[in-house]
């Protein structure tokens, strides 16, 4: 995909940096104030603000909007008030005096907008993919509009802005496609005469709109994507991802608590991981980013003081093989052997035609002259796709599988180093159904049994990601990056910890 920013006149006034602060940075009002003087640090940099929704307020606007479709509107009015009540106690701790009633006020409007809605949702019996973006679009309008009010509070010259206002897409619902030369207009109309006046623009992000101003989505983990086209359409000098964990890590710190954090990473090892399974940033948060090249950072407002992991093109190597393990677990494998297609041309187009027509995303594939295995993505149930696959040979379905991905460098152009994952996987006693390499030059992807997941990563991290000694440790400062084994992320989650390159 080209993200069409290129006519853009370069915004010359000053640099500018885009700060995203997920849920977790913004849940209560303790952590806005962390928030708030995080970017006070930063006012010499004309930051630009997008925030998620508070912690755990989207997946509750998804169970009001379920129960009001299922004709149970008490439920969905008692969670409601939960969360009407959620932002008042935050404001009412953030801010005092004359500050807070205008913004009471607009709670009010939009919470009695949402109840509104969700009666109509509770009257007609249905929820749409429309009727679900416009739900879910309060929970970042509300945070963005607190965290715009607690910092002026404090001083802070915040204004809101509304990401719909800005951030124009296509009408698919749900998961929308950024309409980027509209975005791109509007944003330079609209937000370089704010940082030229010293103010701090505090998006929600996640959220954008049609040409025609109906509200829309950008996928769940949108707000790392909402970040990313502000920042590219506004050529910033860096993208900040603030989360709850200090960087990337080499894998799943729940699996190896010797995980190390990767200090820098180059855009495509971090786009394979994050794919892979790794979900300290969104898939598509990089494109923009990679296009303009605009270095992208994942840090944790918790630990404000920790330098995080540094996403950009250019990376030194790493000193070790990879740079990270991931692991993509709820995978199917579905196995087409079909003896006739033995020197038949087209076979392959038209099983993937069945694919396309039931838009089923396929994560690897292996082929050889008389079978084709697909490992499906999690998303997708393949329960219809079967019966089409079947007109053309035998169909055997393989549930309960992952894929383990150890991504880095030139691996395709280093001898032994396939070798190695499988030795140390057959040492582990942990069967191969399937290998992919060679299509990427940057990871090799094994697919084994679900359960085996664990014990895999665990003897694949100890292999290529020996952790430093003690006394090697004791050697460095506090403050000193630990220099382990050189890698990146993981799994489903990326925590602290120190390490790499």
């Amino acid at each position: 995909m080209t993200v069409g920013f290129a006519f853009l006149v370069e915004f010359q006034d000053a640099a500018m940096i885009v700060m995203k602060f997920g849920g977790t940075s913004v849940e209560d009002a303790k952590a806005i104030q962390r928030v708030a003087q995080i970017v006070r640090g930063r006012l010499k940099r004309k930051p630009l603000v997008v925030v998620s929704a508070m912690a755990g307020v989207t997946d509750s606007l998804v169970r009001i909007s379920n129960a009001a479709a299922e004709a149970n509107l008490d439920i969905a009015l008692a969670e409601l008030q939960k969360v009407r009540q959620r932002h008042l106690v935050a404001a009412e701790e953030l801010i005092a005096g004359d500050r807070l009633a205008p913004l009471l006020v607009e709670f009010d409007r939009h919470f009695d907008s949402l109840e509104t809605l969700l009666r109509g949702v509770a009257a007609v019996g249905e929820l749409s993919p429309r009727t679900t973006d416009l739900v879910l679009s309060y929970g970042e309008v509300l945070s963005s509009m607190l965290v715009a009010a607690a910092f002026q509070a404090i001083g802070l010259a915040a204004v809101h802005l509304d990401s719909r206002a800005v951030i124009v897409t296509d009408a698919t619902y749900k998961s929308a496609q950024p309409l980027f030369e509209e975005t791109g207009y509007r944003l330079s109309a609209k937000v370089p005469p704010l940082l030229a006046a010293s103010r701090i623009p505090v998006m929600g992000g996640f959220i954008a709109a049609t040409e025609a101003g109906e509200t829309t989505t950008l996928g769940r983990g949108g707000s790392d994507y909402s970040a990313a086209i502000v920042g590219a359409a506004l050529s910033a000098d860096a993208i900040e991802i603030w989360t709850d964990v200090e960087g990337m890590l080499t894998t799943d710190p729940r699996i190896c608590p010797d995980a190390q954090r990767i200090r820098t990473i180059s855009f495509d090892e971090a786009a394979e991981l994050a794919y892979f399974g790794a979900k300290v940033l969104h898939p598509a948060t990089l494109l923009p980013a990679v296009q303009r090249d605009i270095p992208v950072y994942i840090l944790n407002s918790r630990k404000p003081r920790s330098s995080g992991t540094c996403v950009r093109s250019k990376v030194p190597p790493s000193r070790t093989t990879f740079r990270a393990i991931a692991a993509k677990k709820g995978s199917t494998v579905i196995n087409l052997r079909a003896p006739r297609m033995l020197f038949a041309s087209g076979f392959l187009r038209t099983m993937f035609d069945v694919l396309e027509r039931h838009r089923c995303p396929v994560d690897l594939v292996s082929t050889s002259e008389v079978s084709v295995s697909l490992v499906v993505d999690p998303s997708h149930d393949v329960a219809g796709i079967v019966p089409e696959l079947k007109q053309l040979g035998e169909v055997e379905v393989e549930p309960h599988k992952a894929i383990v991905c150890l991504v880095g460098k030139d691996i395709r152009g280093t001898v032994g180093i396939a070798a190695s994952v499988f030795n140390v996987l057959a040492e582990a006693g942990v069967n191969i159904h399937m290998i992919s390499q060679g299509a990427s030059e940057i990871n090799i992807s094994v697919v084994i049994d679900e359960e085996a997941v664990p014990v895999a990563v665990k003897h694949l991290h100890a292999h290529f990601f020996p952790a430093l000694s003690k006394s090697e440790s004791r050697r460095r400062s506090p403050g000193s990056v630990l220099r382990a084994s050189g890698s990146e992320k993981s799994f489903s989650l990326a925590a602290s910890a120190a390490g790499d390159e």
